[in-house]
């Protein structure tokens, strides 16, 4: 079954490439693929969903496919949601529906592909397949700058993807392991002095990729440039590739972990403080938006540095459910922020802030959704960043029983100035945008509200950040539930 849930997005989008109706097949493949999704909250320990073919020797590599624990049932989760509102979103340019389409569809079915996978090559392998359409859709469907974005972001993630892969070789060559797949990794062990070396090149390979200080100036430009669908994807889903992995691989380098947590402290209150007052000063919409997307990174930056000050998932049990909660919470609210303020830009034909205001009157109901959307992204309480967010502070003051602060509680009480950054740039952002008197691009005899169709996706979103911010425990329940059984490993022909 989780093989269906990456062939289906593949094949739609081979058959748009062939026979066209781009529209209709994505949006039938995107549906079947959020139903599959959804139902396997209630089969996914069942081995109907884990499959494990051995493609390659020598190294032993396989095509292993299945839900891993909670967190990859999690991501799964979240991918089949950003992928069906971001199929049901943006505006195609006439002509370009084969491109348009069936990239978003690739760009699902890598995100899908990296979280199902149960081998470490395959997680990578997928991941790459996802940037490969992304790149085409920001410089060649993208808007502004978007040559200069697409091969900025190129340039930055395909660095980043090559330190990854190099620390992913070390690794299995320190493990001993005789395959790539997950179980036998993390059951292997990796000698201390080369732990240091190889969480190095694991926190700066994942850190380009998640946009971690200082790798982080190709994310704001290519999510301003990218079309909808593509910001809503990368910035949603496939960012959280990085910290997925990081969470995943960190038993196997922990002490190693240990010995750059200093460094990682310092980078994600730069993401944080240094990049939420860069977003205050931003003038254009979508450019605030990327920049703030970056600035959410370091939240969860800061479980994963909970983590390591404690030393593993048992010392603070707080730090992965956490993080997962706000990556989920991250992942559709700002999915949403760019569709509606892509919304805009059709709308009004701008996002520049000062040619904006009173739009509210014209279009109360994308009033209404943006600043839901707004407000969970500055973490009000009854919203999913909210519930990701408290766990996060909370995580960093695991076990603390008073007296001095160390490093960790110092760093959390630093990171709390990041609310009051974020509620200024998105209050002052939503305030321009449609409150006051209406000007000349929000005028209501030229701007319509939302349609009926345009409100299906962004009530999906809605909803789901309700749900989990008012019953958290829709998502810490699953990761409390134990891994799937591994399925039994099959010789395929080579």
């Amino acid at each position: 079954m989780s093989l269906l849930l990456i062939l289906i997005p593949i094949l739609a989008a081979v058959a748009i490439l062939m026979v066209g109706k781009a529209k209709s097949i994505a949006t039938i493949a995107a549906l079947v693929n959020l139903i599959i999704g959804l139902g396997s909250v209630f089969s996914w320990k069942h081995e109907v969903w884990t499959i494990s073919w051995e493609v390659l020797s020598k190294p032993s590599i396989h095509l292993a496919l299945g839900f891993y624990d909670g967190m990859s049932l999690i991501m799964v989760i979240l991918s089949v949601i950003v992928l069906f509102t971001a199929v049901m979103s943006g505006k195609c340019p006439e002509g370009r529906e084969k491109l348009w389409y069936s990239s978003i569809l690739f760009i699902g079915a890598g995100a899908l592909g990296a979280f199902l996978s149960t081998d470490l090559f395959f997680f990578y392998a997928f991941h790459e397949l996802a940037l490969i359409p992304t790149f085409l859709m920001i410089g060649m469907l993208g808007s502004g700058e978007r040559k200069e974005a697409a091969w900025k972001v190129t340039i930055y993630l395909a660095l980043g993807s090559i330190v990854l892969l190099a620390g992913l070789i070390w690794l299995v060559s320190a493990s001993g392991s005789e395959t790539w797949l997950f179980e036998d990794l993390l059951a292997s062990s990796i000698a201390p002095e080369a732990q240091t070396g190889i969480a190095a090149l694991l926190i700066v390979g994942f850190g380009v990729l998640i946009s971690l200080f200082p790798f982080h100036s190709w994310a704001a430009p290519a999510y301003a440039s990218a079309p909808a669908p593509v910001a809503m994807l990368h910035a949603g889903v496939l960012k959280k590739f990085g910290l997925y992995g990081l969470f995943r691989l960190y038993p196997m380098v922990s002490s190693g972990m240990q010995d750059w947590l200093g460094w990682l402290i310092v980078l994600l209150l730069c993401n944080i403080l240094w990049v939420g007052l860069v977003t205050i000063n931003q003038k254009r919409l979508d450019t605030m938006l990327g920049n703030s997307s970056v600035m959410h990174m370091g939240y969860i930056f800061l479980a994963f540095a909970a983590l390591i000050h404690a030393g593993s998932f048992e010392a603070n049990p707080l730090a992965k459910p956490a993080a997962v909660v706000l990556m989920f919470a991250h992942g559709i609210s700002i999915a949403l922020l760019f569709m509606l303020t892509d919304t805009i830009r059709r709308k009004t034909g701008t996002v520049e802030l000062a040619e904006l205001g009173g739009l509210a009157k014209a279009a109360p109901r994308l009033a209404f959704l943006f600043g839901l959307a707004g407000m969970a992204s500055i973490g009000l309480p009854g919203l999913a960043n909210f519930s990701g967010e408290v766990l996060v502070f909370l995580s960093g003051f695991w076990e603390y029983e008073g007296g001095s602060l160390g490093c960790i509680q110092i760093a959390t009480i630093l990171a709390l100035w990041g609310v009051v950054i974020s509620a200024v740039y998105m209050l002052r952002a939503y305030r321009q945008t449609f409150q006051g008197p209406s000007v000349e691009h929000t005028n209501s005899e030229h701007v319509k509200d939302f349609g009926p169709f345009c409100q299906i996706p962004a009530a999906i979103l809605a909803i789901a950040l309700l749900v989990v911010g008012i019953y958290p425990n829709s998502l810490l329940n699953l990761l409390k539930e134990e891994p799937a059984a591994p399925a039994q490993t099959e010789q395929a022909d080579k």
